[in-house]
């Protein structure tokens, strides 16, 4: 049984038996004792008072006596007011770390049939343009959340819906119709989403001077500026034509479809090589091209129920003036659908594919009004996790100079990131000499896992919620809170364990409850043992940052043991044995918790 376990268990029988009292567990507050005082665990006092009906102080020294007493955990205690500081016993160490040891999987809950349900939605591009950085941060986080979940005990459908059709996808089509000669990926030696990111950005600038031509007319036939450059957009042949493409793509014209698919289908094989690139994956891909149907069908059957209102242009609303919000439109006057009607169905499709108990989107945090209105439609429609579902906010992500290299030189591609993160971590591994005696192939495979860790953690380890900028220099640091630091620490560990191990020195299953222990060695188990409230917390709160700051407070405090203490030239065998089994763990525990975050750690570096 756990330390703390172990201890509430006992102070509720001690106060059973002081005062004649049964309280509820919650009522027993343990916290780490601060360090200025003696102990290792602090119990308040404060919430029993009502019950011992004497001073805080008194009631402290009173269940501190008890559990010296009877709880074999507690060596000794003293009290600061109404506060107990316990001194655990060195065997409840020894036990716990034995505990860590046996368990492999250390920090996670298991995943059974009965387990809920949790579908985690990130990425949702567009297939008009190539991912960046903002994806990137939408990428880690989804997945750092879906393994989160997982290690709460959840079964985890990680999911995407990709944004295939509307204007902009027909702006990219159009330009490669009219100035593509027939290009392909293979042709131009480029991936699929980078060319039609080009054709994107080609339209946008045939589309730009053919506005100026036009407002340049209409002004020297004598309009005003503004109603110049009104005009311009209204008649542009360019936009015109696009939503012409549109409107064939909504009325399956066979041409504009096969265009689309072939062109849809470069993007996909370029996302999936950034995917792969980055280490994220999904269990099942929804396209708004089928999504957009069933929510126009879900705002039907709404509006024969009475729960959405039909204007007298033919558009649907719903009205949440109730809920202190506005009319929110469904579909518009000539019955397309908008975003909020495309949630709507991929939400009915995604409920009739999986029996969900708890659905998360990863959006930005511009898109905070969307999903408290899709929260109230979706309850209003009948889907039992519509009212809690959980949109995961975060903010957005910069460079300090605002971009690194892009094509409109204001988007980050995440390919050029990835690829310039790999390459730091290479020439400062090099710089660093800590690729003495390595082959080619194993310098560039730890380039890749040092740039991808560091790229994950130094975007990770901030509070989602928060806009960051992102440094590249200073996340491919091997000293201080990044990615780097905490996978040198692991790698220097494994050899450790190799130089062990060829010494013919081997770790034991277990080891005995009087096996020596000093303060640091202490302060390590009781860090390790800290890594499951930690996991649950972020499970609670979605936070990967939580995971990241704790890994990195475990390798600090790993760090300053092993300043201060030899491990394989220990003083006797016995503290030899105890330093490795510690190493041991907590190299596991820091690769345990850089897992949830989608952090590879090498075993050599």
């Amino acid at each position: 049984m756990k330390i703390e376990n172990q201890i509430t268990t006992a102070v509720l029988a001690g106060v059973k038996e002081l005062y004649g009292a049964d309280v509820p567990a919650q009522m027993i507050q343990l916290q780490k004792t601060r360090t200025d005082f003696e102990g290792n665990l602090t119990l308040v006092a404060f919430p029993l008072l009502k019950t011992s009906r004497k001073k805080p102080e008194d009631t402290a020294q009173e269940i501190g006596g008890y559990l010296k007493r009877n709880c074999g955990a507690v060596a000794d205690f003293n009290v600061v007011k109404g506060f107990l500081n316990l001194v655990i016993a060195p065997a409840a160490w020894m036990g716990l770390l034995n505990e860590i040891h046996a368990d492999e999987k250390f920090g996670e809950k298991s995943v059974t049939e009965e387990s809920p349900l949790a579908m985690v939605e990130y990425s949702s591009p567009n297939t008009n343009k190539p991912l960046h950085l903002g994806h990137v941060r939408n990428n880690l986080l989804g997945w750092s959340l879906a393994k989160i979940m997982e290690a709460n005990g959840y079964k985890v459908v990680k999911t995407n819906i990709v944004n295939d059709r509307g204007i902009h996808i027909c702006k990219s089509m159009l330009a490669w119709q009219k100035w593509g000669e027939g290009i392909t990926p293979e042709k131009a030696g480029k991936k699929g989403d980078h060319l039609i990111g080009d054709f994107y950005v080609a339209f946008d600038k045939h589309y730009r001077a053919e506005l100026k031509e036009l407002t340049d007319r209409f002004i020297a036939e004598g309009l005003d500026e503004e109603a110049a450059k009104a005009r311009a957009e209204k008649e542009s042949p360019l936009m015109q034509e696009a939503h012409e493409m549109l409107v064939k793509w909504e009325s399956n014209d066979p041409e504009v479809r096969r265009l689309w698919e072939m062109m849809n289908n470069w993007v996909y094989a370029g996302f999936d090589e950034t995917y792969k690139a980055l280490g994220v994956s999904f269990d099942k891909i929804y396209y708004e091209s089928n999504t957009y149907l069933e929510g126009k069908k879900k705002v039907e059957e709404g509006l024969a129920k009475g729960l959405f209102i039909r204007k007298d242009d033919n558009s649907v609303w719903a009205d949440f003036t109730n809920e202190g919000l506005d009319q929110k439109l469904l579909l518009r006057s000539d019955g397309t659908s908008v975003y909020m009607t495309q949630d709507i169905g991929t939400a009915d499709m995604r409920f009739k594919d999986f029996p969900i108990d708890k659905m998360i989107y990863v959006v930005g945090n511009e898109q905070n009004y969307h999903f408290q209105v899709l929260s109230i439609l979706l309850d209003r429609l009948g889907f039992k996790w519509g009212k809690d579902l959980v949109h995961f906010s975060y903010g957005m992500v910069e460079l300090p100079n605002g971009k690194m290299k892009s094509r409109e030189g204001t988007v980050v591609d995440a390919d050029e990131l990835i690829e310039a993160m790999i390459s730091d971590a290479r020439k400062t591994s090099d710089e660093l000499g800590k690729f003495k005696d390595m082959s080619e192939e194993e310098k560039s495979e730890i380039a890749r896992v040092v740039g991808l860790g560091a790229l994950k953690y130094f975007i990770l380890k901030v509070d989602a919620r928060k806009n960051m900028l992102f440094n590249p220099e200073e996340s491919i640091d091997f000293n201080g809170n990044t990615g780097p630091f905490i996978q040198y620490t692991y790698a220097r560990i494994r050899s450790i364990l190799r130089k062990a191990a060829d010494q013919s020195i081997a770790v034991p299953a277990s080891l005995a409850d009087d096996a020596p222990l000093n303060e640091k060695e202490v302060a390590l188990i009781q860090k390790m043992n800290d890594f499951e409230g930690v996991v649950a917390q972020a499970g609670i709160d979605y936070s990967p940052s939580g995971i990241a700051n704790y890994c990195y407070e475990l390798t600090k405090e790993f760090n300053q043991f092993y300043h201060d203490y030899s491990i394989l030239n220990a003083e006797n065998e016995d503290e030899k044995i105890v330093r490795l089994v510690l190493a041991q763990n907590v190299a596991k525990v820091i690769k345990n918790g850089m897992a949830l975050l989608g952090i590879e750690v090498p075993e050599r570096m």
